[in-house]
């Protein structure tokens, strides 16, 4: 223990600090105690919350411990008020957030997050506020943080001691120590990514949720979110809020009349092509990388004779563009409806975790069981915190797969296999019996390494792990889901949506490679017509108000996507795509690219594989430019939601 003597301020930080935010979280559970008690295994906070405390201290102990290490014994007299100062720094910084945590959980439901910290930008304001409602708690924080100060200043220099020892000892203990941050800080040794909030979320009230975290961890979240929220007008161009949005509606099928709240900018009424007495469940299945490209009956290649013989039985689109080459984007789209951006996609966004628009708060609205099922872990890429956030009541991931006393098909690189993912949700949807469900399906044998069951498909290439097989594999598993759907009683009362995020790796010479974005998507259900194909020029943010359509009831919703009902043989052909910076908006074989800090260039669009120069319509590029400052707008503002919300 000597030989360690020298990380006593780390370890005086880690308890010091783990008792500050163990004390403040069971003070909450008191606090709210009425509302955690509803929810069934609450004392997960606290395994959640020490789990969380842990990554906190771990990642702010790299700097000290590398000052610590390194430091010859002669100057290290030279690091102690540093290290008093950055040690003490954190914890009063740990205690404020903390402290402050009742107060902002009393009024937003959540633990401080974007929202704290815009309010930074306006001291006035803010401090008037405190002043007049929370003038205790004002002088109780004051107080506390008087004390802390005083206690901290006259204790460091004891508290955090360094005691150094032999460089050479420090630098053979120095593999075992940085392991053990590093582990710390990721929280796992098998996982592939870091832990993140979507790990806190078990269970479907997002407060209790966020008392599994730490104030400080919520706010450093938010901040990094910061850095992914593009500000259009500085690399793209400047437009008036109220034209941006005249121009959007131009391309809606809505009436001007039929918006009319002001302060929900584009909420209208989604009209239904017929109403139903009955409410027809919903599922949608996500197809990870699914391009037109593999498609046979898109002209692709012959890589899926399920989903083509499911195509006439229901309504395929064939000339249909996803909006972005990434999962998260893909779900953006088709489960909000919302249009793409050069900033991370709202499922990543720290403005959206809450009240944004998605189909399953609609249908949740409805009274109906809300589901996420995926093979694998549901906090990849923030889905588990954006959905339950956003309309989602169960989200059944790899971690229920491994509960479950039965044995699947194979569990791969990224979980579950497509087939174990639609046994699984048939399972699911039968023990509903009849209470109606809104349920989305993301699937993952689709993705590299691309691993899936023996004996399951005719290989296409001798080499099994490849992208071609992995899709008939896919492909495959549709059709079992459809095989075993078909034999239960939900089956008749459900809408079925076959679509794909993306295409596969999204490359090509030209600045927006269009025939990459070409997907599938399919509807199947009641009152779909058999065998129809829609070959108008479609966005995928097209596809949730048509679903809607379908669903046989008139629902208000903020989406900028048409409806197939709404359309007629006067309206254009529109896609909206994002390729990293660049973005496309393309009318009909017109396509306007915008690019950061430079001109907008116009192309017409020759078999979706050529893009033409040609001279710039002023009009249609100030149209491009306004579906993207609308974007940041309906994000920031937080007016991409319903009304109930």
């Amino acid at each position: 223990m000597k030989n360690l003597s020298y990380l006593k301020p780390i370890f005086t930080f880690f308890c010091l600090g783990i008792l500050i935010t163990s004390l403040s979280r069971f003070f909450l559970f008191i606090y709210f105690f009425d509302r955690v008690s509803e929810t069934q295994n609450y004392w997960y906070i606290f395994p959640i919350g020490f789990r969380f405390d842990i990554i906190v201290f771990s990642y702010l102990s790299f700097l000290p411990f590398l000052a610590l290490t390194f430091i010859p014994e002669r100057f290290v007299h030279h690091i102690q008020k540093i290290i008093n100062f950055y040690f003490l720094l954190f914890l009063i910084l740990i205690l404020l957030t903390e402290i402050a945590s009742v107060n902002f959980i009393s009024q937003y439901d959540t633990r401080p997050n974007r929202i704290f910290i815009d309010y930074l930008i306006y001291p006035k304001e803010v401090f008037g506020t405190l002043l007049k409602s929370y003038f205790p708690s004002l002088i109780l924080t004051f107080l506390c943080l008087l004390i802390s100060i005083y206690l901290g200043i006259k204790k460091s220099k004891q508290l955090f001691k360094i005691e150094p020892i032999p460089l050479k000892m420090r630098l053979i203990l120095m593999p075992i120590i940085l392991f053990l941050l590093i582990f710390g800080a990721r929280s796992s040794l098998t996982s592939k990514r870091p832990i993140n909030a979507s790990n806190a979320v078990f269970s479907t009230d997002q407060m209790t949720n966020s008392l599994g975290l730490n104030s400080l961890y919520t706010l450093g979240f938010a901040i990094y979110s910061i850095k992914n929220e593009t500000d259009i007008s500085k690399l793209y161009g400047k437009m008036n809020i109220e034209e941006a949005n005249n121009r959007v509606k131009k391309y809606m099928t809505t009436k001007e009349s039929g918006f009319p709240f002001d302060s929900i900018t584009f909420l209208h009424m989604n009209k239904s092509d017929s109403i139903s007495k009955k409410k027809y469940n919903v599922v949608i299945i996500l197809e990870e990388s699914l391009g037109a490209e593999f498609v046979g009956s898109l002209g692709g290649l012959p890589l899926t004779p399920e989903f083509d013989k499911l195509t006439k039985e229901g309504l395929l689109y064939t000339n249909l563009y996803c909006t972005g080459t990434r999962s998260v984007r893909g779900i953006e789209a088709v489960i909000s409806g919302f249009l793409p951006s050069p900033s991370e996609s709202v499922v990543k966004l720290s403005n959206s975790q809450e009240h944004f628009f998605t189909l399953a708060s609609v249908y949740k609205n409805e009274g109906y069981d809300t589901s996420f099922i995926y093979g694998g872990m549901a906090n990849f890429d923030n889905m588990a915190s954006f959905f339950n956030g956003n309309g989602f009541d169960n989200i059944i991931d790899e971690t229920d797969f491994d509960q479950d006393n039965q044995s699947y098909a194979l569990k791969g690189t990224w979980g579950y296999s497509d087939e174990d993912l639609v046994t699984k949700a048939n399972q699911y949807f039968i023990s509903l019996k009849n209470k109606p469900f809104f349920s989305l399906l993301f699937s993952t044998s689709n993705h590299e390494p691309f691993e899936y069951p023996d004996g399951r498909i005719i290989l296409y290439e001798k080499n099994k792990n490849t992208v071609n097989n992995a899709i008939k594999y896919a492909d495959f598993s549709i059709g079992k889901f459809f095989e075993l759907a078909k034999k239960e009683a939900y089956y008749k009362n459900t809408l079925f949506v076959i679509i794909a995020d993306h295409n596969t790796r999204t490359y090509g010479k030209y600045l927006v490679p269009i025939k990459k974005f070409r997907i599938p998507a399919l509807i199947i259900g009641p009152n779909v017509p058999k065998g129809m194909t829609f070959n108008l020029q479609s966005s995928q943010i097209d596809i949730p108000p048509t679903l809607l359509s379908y669903s046989g009831v008139n629902i208000e919703t903020p989406m900028i996507g048409r409806s197939i009902f709404e359309i007629n043989t006067k309206t254009k052909g529109r896609s909206i795509m994002q390729f990293h910076d660049n973005f496309a908006f393309r009318v009909e074989n017109d396509i306007i690219i915008l690019q950061p800090k430079s001109k907008p260039l116009q192309f017409k669009v020759i078999n979706d594989s050529i893009l033409k120069p040609s001279k710039l319509n002023v009009e249609l590029s100030k149209d491009a430019l306004a579906h993207l400052i609308v974007a940041q707008n309906l994000y920031k503002t937080r007016t991409y939601r319903l009304r109930k919300n």
